[in-house]
């Protein structure tokens, strides 16, 4: 590394390992996944607790705060004057739920083997700590900063990216924005996204009693659970299957799978998917219970959309992606709720037609929302210097990326996402993905992550915005 700035910047990023640890491991352990909204709290009271303890962590590091209703807050290394340019980073501190599988308290953060586990630490709790102390740095170091930095800290990605909407409607926009919610090197496009639920017509005097699985929309489920009017023999135990007999004429069917997160469902098991497939093979069900099934079947054979008849490559993204994250029987009627990232060569309008044809009479959709893809030229300034900054504190020789991760990038004018996440590093077997059970990130590479981004927002100052 030929940059005389690095050899302060490794320094600091080294002694403060400890501090970072600590400050991870305190974020960590509010529980905020978001919640009924209250008065102050406009996203429930977790994401509001979450949100101040970052403040609160960016105070203690000499830096300067602001919390904008809860709904966002911010720390930066000094004053920013009406309309003067600036640069930001932006994580978030709520969290999807904790879900099953855990070997331990998923809010109290373990240091195993190099790698730290607990919810957030990778997602995005972990990262949000890093960008507090790359500002502590280009601030306590007297580095000329052309450009102020501004840390951001949502408290709503997961579920709605609300609070960006209110930040843009009230706040100034950042020159350049990137935020470290996804993978190295630079991801400089996301596929367009398309959510919402196949609904069941209510099924009256049918044999399923009740049918519950998942924990987010954007998360492959890794439990799911049936209780059917039904005897046990009708059944056949299969892998990742399992029959309770309930003794009053019902029973129980548990779906175990391997969860994962919706974007990245390779090597993922949907346990929903599991149970689908056991009750159409029972013939237990009405035939409209199973109509509904054939189509959730459907959604449930592959995760490229094949059988739903939308599957998209467009040779610029990954191909489409589609899952089935949450179940539920409400009103009498099921819910199973969708996830589905597509590339540039198909669009919603597309989708919706598609799925609705899949559907027929058996079920229709409701809840639909979607985005479309986004994507900043790779030769930019700005995501040249990252890519930079990355190949040369990691030895590395990587081009920026697409992907099917939605992150905050999408909602700014300029803005990329920059990491911490390694696709390329193994998972140990105690370890999970990001939205998994057992999340986990390595340490040492979260570290290196903050010299990259301390490097990088020093570089960026050097730019023409």
């Amino acid at each position: 590394m030929n940059d005389p700035r690095w050899a302060s910047i490794n320094a600091f990023a080294e002694q403060n390992r400890d501090n970072i640890l600590r400050d991870i491991s305190r974020l960590c352990a509010v529980p905020s996944v978001e919640g009924k909204p209250e008065p102050g709290a406009p996203f429930g009271p977790g994401p509001r607790d979450a949100l101040a303890k970052a403040l609160e962590i960016a105070a203690e590091l000499g830096l300067d705060t602001r919390n904008a209703g809860s709904y966002i807050g911010w720390a930066e290394t000094g004053p920013i004057a009406q309309g003067q340019k600036f640069l930001a980073t932006i994580t978030h501190t709520d969290v999807v739920p904790e879900g099953n599988g855990w070997d331990a308290d998923p809010y109290t953060v373990r240091l195993r083997d190099g790698w730290l586990l607990g919810r957030g630490v990778a997602d995005d709790k972990g990262p949000s700590i890093l960008c507090l102390y790359a500002l502590k740095y280009l601030k306590d170091s007297g580095a000329a900063l052309r450009y102020p930095v501004r840390a951001l800290l949502g408290a709503n990605e997961e579920t709605g990216m609300l609070d960006v909407d209110y930040y843009a409607a009230h706040f100034e926009m950042p020159a350049f924005c990137f935020t470290p919610d996804a993978e190295f090197p630079v991801c400089n496009g996301e596929k367009g996204g398309f959510n919402g639920e196949i609904v069941s017509p209510v099924l009256e005097g049918g044999a399923i009693l009740d049918f519950a699985g998942g924990v987010a929309h954007n998360a492959v489920p890794d439990r799911a659970c049936c209780v059917v009017r039904a005897a046990a023999d009708a059944f056949r135990p299969g892998e990742g299957v399992t029959v309770e007999d309930n003794g009053d004429g019902t029973v129980t069917l548990r779906g175990w799978g391997k969860s994962g997160h919706a974007a990245m469902p390779q090597g993922t098991v949907n346990a929903i998917g599991l149970l689908v497939n056991c009750l159409l093979e029972s013939g237990v069900c009405t035939a409209a219970e199973a109509a509904y099934l054939q189509v959730l079947q459907k959604l449930h054979a592959s995760t490229d959309g094949s059988a739903l008849g939308i599957a998209a490559d467009d040779g610029l993204f990954d191909p489409l992606t589609i899952v089935g994250g949450t179940i539920e029987l409400r009103d009498g009627a099921l819910r199973q709720s969708f996830d589905c990232r597509f590339p540039t060569n198909t669009d919603a309008g597309r989708l919706t037609a598609a799925m609705t044809a899949v559907c027929g009479g058996a079920a229709h959709l409701e809840d639909v929302s979607s985005r479309v893809p986004f994507y900043i030229p790779a030769d930019s300034p700005a995501i040249q210097t990252l890519i930079r900054t990355y190949n040369e504190v990691t030895g590395e020789n990587k081009q920026p990326f697409t992907m099917g991760g939605g992150t905050y990038a999408r909602h700014f004018p300029f803005a990329v996402s920059f990491g911490p996440e390694h696709t390329d590093l193994p998972l140990p077997d105690f370890a999970g993905p990001m939205h998994g059970a057992n999340e986990g990130a390595n340490f040492d590479k979260m570290i290196e992550a903050l010299k990259i981004y301390i490097l990088a927002l020093l570089r960026l100052q050097e730019l023409d915005f």
